[in-house]
Formats: structure tokens, C-alpha cells, sequence
């Protein structure tokens, strides 16, 4: 990679972070394909525009407010000498929190600046390097009581570290928090620290050294971050190593809960805590696209293939039962008792971004699409202010969103997920722009050293006509490679799990300037080679009818059931729109008419399924009600009640 390439590379998203790496950095191996960034991207639409804003405004403030209030500030103070007390959070990882919400306010201060919460970011990091020890270590249960730290930590630095100890997981946290940081603001207070810790890791773990597999896996993906932004080879070379650590038997391995039973190159199942494992898989895949390691990437194929055909919600979800956070066995997928971790659907969302930057495939966006509207989104309220840690299919009135959790790496990875969300909308190469995400938004790139400007006009997910206007700054010829969505087939995600109950192909529309125009298939994409000038503009309407989902015959769950879906969103029936306040004894027959609406007055403005369905009482007896769908990224919005995805079907 020229010098010249190095810098057009310089700010790029990868899964949630900036990376930049160093213009000294060569560079041999990296994707295929480029993210575009989301400081290049101005999102303008009416539905990702106002939650984007609200991060900023409720979500970010909210999460700072509960640090200081459950005591996690205060543990980095204690450990810092600046005030005297104990441990005083219930879990080792509680470090973590602070990084991730500091990670996400730099990504918000990049596209809204404001100085008091960058002014209130700066007093963190300050506690933060007041609670490093001199060698580097930061790790603030056991700074402040060595000889009595959590115990789940053991009583010498990471002897218990593959199992709950969590050292290495608030490393790689404080990682991309630091580089966010460092590129939001320019400062290198927060990077100088994390150096320091990187630097003692180096020291301590590797050939000849401590031998530890990391026992929640991310610190491979922030050290992957800290190669691109400092040009330290040695912290790739120990992202690999953390990475073949697994399934070498390190002591105290929790096995195949932290996807250590076996080396990760022998791995074919989506197994475990279902974040640990996509944390682990999105590391994979940037040390492959790094070193050229093809054994991860096939590995990553199988674990991928075995995700989508037995392990899958419709709703993106994964990570089926309770008790570990994790996936079960093939075809276990509950409803009412499925966990569907919110961090378990944003690590999905890092892991499929990056095979689609390995491949070029549009299936992983079409799963990434699936996450992003449904799983993902669900973990959040209307007001951003109220948050779920599982998102369960059906729910019988036990469920409602929480102000906060006493584990809350979920809010503070919505802090952080939210703002990034402008970068997965595009991709590119030299030749070929990607559009991914139909969101309404203006981006700039640089094509051929040449700026270009296109701005996408759409009401997406609502509606299905898209429009792009292109403006390069003279004639320029490369490819627009727009992705056809899965949900247009036969089934509405990849792999064997759904189908659509009518096999029709859904066909859509492309026109440039006003005129049919000629274009390739290739991996799901539509291809289409031009000579671009200022004010072309291509128009990409998709059809977005009310389609019937049906599972997988080996989903028991699931049998003599259906599904509702329109365009991307998956609906589910909830309780405040039913005069008896019940949804679960619906049954909707498969010749039932159903309209769609949108109503801007609920829920924040939301298209309504509507129609009839039947209601079985307790008599056995059925009468016919009026039938409302709500998207199910919305529902404990209102109130706790009767909620469900899969209605009975008769």
C-alpha cells in the first residue's frame, strides 16, 4: 500500500470502531473491500436520523449518570488514590462499561460536536489513568484490594483469566474506546494509556510466555485496532496468538461455553455464550484479512453455515437459552424462553459486516439487515431511555424494558452501536461502490482519487423506492452495485430455517435516468457499469408486500405456526391493540386478507399490519376480532403484556 492509499484508507469503520491505520504501516493484507465511514456519511432519514440523535441526547447521558450512580467511577477513583472505599459493583468486568460508553460518546462527538460532554469524557479518562498501574495493568478490583480482589478474579494477575476474570476483556474494550477516542478528538491522553497496558500484554502473553486464552473474547479485535492506529506489529502478532490459544487446555478453560474446547481452525458449530463467540468470530476475520490466515476463513464458513440453518431467529436474534447466554442444540429456537442476547445481536452485526468485507457476499447483509431491524433495535425503547437484555419472541406479560441492569454491557453497547450505524450503508473498492443499506443519507468517497457525491432518497424500511443522485467531479466510470435483499426470494434470510409460505419471486425495478437499464447479477448484487455524471440519478424500487413466514418442520416451537413479515421488519401481535388484552390464543388462517398502514401517531410512526384473525376464548370457542400487527423492534413499548411473533395458524 502507497502512501497515497494509505491515506485514503486512513479513516475507515469496521464493525462499530474507526480504525486509522498509520501512514508508516505497511499494510500487505487487509479486505477486499473498504468500509466507507460514518463521518463521511450524514443519515437524514426519519428513522435512523432521530435514534441517532436521541443516543446522543438520552442514551449516552443516561449511561454516564448510572456509572457514577452504581459506583463504577468510583471504583476507577479508588484505585486512582483519589478518594478511599472498596470494590463497589458487583462484577469484574463493571471497568468495561465505562470504556464502551466513552467509546460511543467519541463516535457521537465525531458528527455532533459538544464540548461538555467531550469535557465530561476527559474526567473518565483522567480516573482511568490515575487507576493504571505503573507497569500498565488496569484492572481496578484487584488495584484496590490485591490481596482480596473479586473472586472471580483469582489471586494473581490473570491466573483465572480463561475463565471469569474478564482481565483481558476490559483490555480490549479500553482498546477501541481509546482509538475512538483518539480520532473523535485528537487527543492521546486515552491512547497513551492503553499503549501502556497493550505494551505490558505483549510482555506478558505469547511464545515462551503466559499462555492464556482469553475467557470473553474482544481483546483480539481491539488489538487488531491498536495495530492499525500505532503500526505495533506485535499487537496483531498477540490478537493470533489469543486467537490459536483456544482449545490448548488453558487452566481454569471454560471450554466450549467460551468457544476453548477445540483450536478455532477445527471449529464447524455455532457454540456457547453466544457474545463470546461473535466477539471471537469478528476477531477471526480481521487477523485473516490481515495475515491472509485462509484457515480462519473457512473455519468462519462452516460456523456461519451451521448459524443460519439451525441456530437463527427470524428476528436475527441468536444465543436460544438462559442459562449460558449461548446457542442449543440444532432446531432449538423457544419463543417465549429465548434469550437473544441485545450484545449477542450487535457482535452478529461485527461478524457478518466483516465476511461481507471478506466476500462480497450480500447474504451477510441480509442476515446483518435481519439483526438491524428487528434483534437488534428491540433492545432499545421508543425513547432510548428504557433498555431489554434478552428479546424474546413471546412474552405473556413478564417482560418489560429496564431503566438500567447490574450487568449492563448492553446499554452501553447500544451507546456505542448507534452512532456507527451510517457506516455500514456503503462499501467500496477502486472500481465498485456497494450500497448495502437503504437509508436515507449523503456520503462522499473518494473513487479513483476523485471525490464523488451521492445522495440516497428513501423512506426505508417503510417503503421501498429508492433514489440515488450522483454527482462526481467530472465524468467518472465505476460500478454502483446495489444489493437485491434477500426478502424479495423465497425466503426472507439465508439458510434452511424460513421460508416465505408463497415461493413468489417479488421482482424489483432499476432505472437510470428515467430509463430501464442493463446490469450483471453478481453475489446477490445488481451491477451496474456506467460513465457517471453530475446529476445522474437511478431509481431502485423494491416491492414490499405483507408476506406469510413459515419455519423449519423441525422447529417444535414453531410447528402449525406463522410469522408476519413487510419488507425487512418481522411483526408480532401485542396486547393494547386487542380490546381482551390477549394476543397468544390468536389464530390467523392463511386466506386472511391482511392491508398495511402506516400511522404516524404510534409508536414513534410505524406501518400497522392489519386484517382479521380469529380468537380462541376459554370456552373453546372462536369469534373474529380485528387483527394488528406492530413491528417487533416496538412492542413493551406501551406497557407489559401478552406479545407474540409466531401466531397460530389454522
Amino acid at each position: 500500500m502507497n502512501l497515497l492509499q494509505s491515506t485514503a484508507f486512513a479513516l475507515i469503520l469496521l464493525a462499530g470502531s474507526l480504525i486509522c491505520p498509520a501512514q508508516n504501516l505497511p499494510v500487505t493484507n487487509d479486505y477486499p473491500i473498504r468500509p466507507v465511514p460514518f463521518t463521511s456519511v450524514k443519515v437524514t432519514d426519519e428513522f435512523w436520523a432521530p435514534r441517532i440523535k436521541l443516543n446522543h441526547e438520552v442514551t449516552i447521558p443516561i449511561a454516564i449518570k448510572q456509572c457514577y450512580i452504581t459506583g463504577r467511577v468510583d471504583n476507577f477513583k479508588v484505585a486512582g488514590g483519589l478518594k478511599k472505599g472498596k470494590f463497589c459493583t458487583e462484577y469484574p468486568f463493571d471497568d468495561s462499561d465505562i470504556y464502551k460508553i466513552i467509546e460511543g460518546a467519541s463516535f457521537s462527538l465525531q458528527t455532533t460536536p459538544d464540548p461538555v460532554l467531550d469535557a465530561r469524557i476527559d474526567t473518565l479518562i483522567e480516573y482511568i489513568g490515575k487507576a493504571q498501574e505503573p507497569d500498565g495493568y488496569l484492572y481496578t478490583n484487584r488495584t484496590i484490594d490485591p490481596a482480596h480482589p473479586h473472586a472471580w478474579s483469582g489471586t494473581e494477575r490473570w491466573e483465572m483469566e480463561s475463565d471469569l476474570s474478564h482481565e483481558l476483556y476490559n483490555s480490549g474494550h479500553m482498546f477501541e474506546a481509546a482509538v475512538a477516542h483518539s480520532q473523535a478528538t485528537g487527543k492521546k491522553s486515552f491512547l497513551d494509556i492503553a499503549v501502556k497496558n497493550a505494551d505490558l500484554l505483549v510482555r506478558t502473553f505469547g511464545p515462551g510466555k503466559m499462555m492464556r486464552s482469553p475467557g470473553h473474547q474482544v481483546v483480539e479485535m481491539g488489538l487488531v485496532k491498536m495495530y492499525r492506529t500505532t503500526g505495533k506489529k506485535e499487537y496483531l502478532d498477540l490478537a493470533k496468538f489469543f486467537i490459536d490459544s483456544r482449545g490448548h487446555h488453558s487452566p481454569h478453560s471454560r471450554g466450549e461455553y467460551s468457544q476453548d474446547h477445540i483450536p478455532v481452525i477445527d471449529q464447524t458449530e455455532a457454540v456457547g455464550h453466544a457474545v463470546r463467540a461473535t466477539y471471537l468470530y469478528s476477531g477471526m476475520a480481521d487477523v485473516a484479512a490481515l495475515t491472509g490466515e485462509k484457515n480462519y476463513v473457512q473455519a468462519l464458513g462452516r460456523i456461519w453455515d451451521d448459524l443460519v440453518n439451525y441456530k437463527l431467529y427470524i428476528t436475527g436474534g441468536i444465543g436460544a437459552q438462559a442459562g449460558h447466554e449461548g446457542f442449543g442444540p440444532k432446531y432449538d429456537l423457544p419463543n417465549r424462553s429465548a434469550y437473544n442476547e441485545t450484545c449477542a445481536s450487535i457482535g452478529e452485526i461485527f461478524w457478518n459486516y466483516r465476511l461481507f468485507l471478506l466476500h462480497g457476499d450480500s447474504k451477510y447483509f441480509d442476515v446483518l439487515e435481519q439483526i438491524l431491524y428487528n434483534g437488534m433495535i428491540s433492545g432499545i425503547s421508543q425513547g432510548a431511555d428504557h433498555f431489554f437484555y434478552p428479546n424474546p419472541l413471546e412474552s405473556n406479560g413478564e417482560h418489560s424494558r429496564s431503566e438500567w441492569f447490574g450487568c449492563a454491557c448492553c446499554p452501553s453497547n447500544v451507546c456505542r452501536f448507534i452512532p456507527s450505524v451510517p457506516g455500514y450503508i456503503y462499501g467500496q473498492t477502486d472500481s465498485r461502490l456497494y450500497v448495502n443499506l437503504f437509508i436515507q443519507s449523503k456520503v462522499q468517497v473518494t473513487m479513483g482519487g476523485e471525490k464523488l457525491d451521492i445522495e440516497q432518497t428513501s423512506n426505508y424500511p417503510w417503503d421501498g423506492d429508492v433514489k440515488f443522485r450522483i454527482n462526481p467531479e467530472n465524468p467518472k466510470s465505476f460500478e454502483l452495485v446495489l444489493r437485491i435483499p434477500g426478502w424479495l426470494a423465497d425466503k426472507p434470510i439465508p439458510g434452511s430455517l424460513y421460508r416465505f409460505s408463497t415461493a413468489t419471486e417479488q421482482k424489483f425495478a432499476l432505472e437510470v435516468n428515467g430509463k430501464a437499464v442493463d446490469y450483471q447479477i453478481e453475489n446477490g448484487y445488481a451491477v451496474i457499469s456506467n460513465k457517471w455524471k453530475k446529476g445522474d440519478e437511478v431509481v431502485f424500487s423494491l416491492p414490499m408486500e405483507i408476506r406469510r413466514v413459515e419455519a423449519n418442520e423441525k422447529v417444535v416451537a414453531n410447528q402449525n405456526k406463522l410469522a408476519l413479515m413487510r419488507g425487512p421488519v418481522v411483526y408480532c401481535a401485542e396486547w393494547p391493540d386487542y380490546k381482551d388484552k390477549h394476543v397468544l390464543n390468536l389464530i390467523l388462517s392463511d386466506q386472511a386478507a391482511l392491508k398495511s398502514e402506516y400511522h404516524p401517531e404510534i409508536l414513534g410512526g410505524v406501518v400497522l399490519l392489519k386484517g382479521e384473525a380469529k380468537s380462541l376464548d376459554a370456552t373453546a370457542k372462536l369469534t373474529t376480532v380485528n387483527f394488528t400487527a406492530i413491528p417487533y423492534y416496538s412492542w413493551a413499548n406501551r406497557g407489559p403484556g401478552e406479545m407474540e411473533v409466531w401466531i397460530d395458524a389454522k
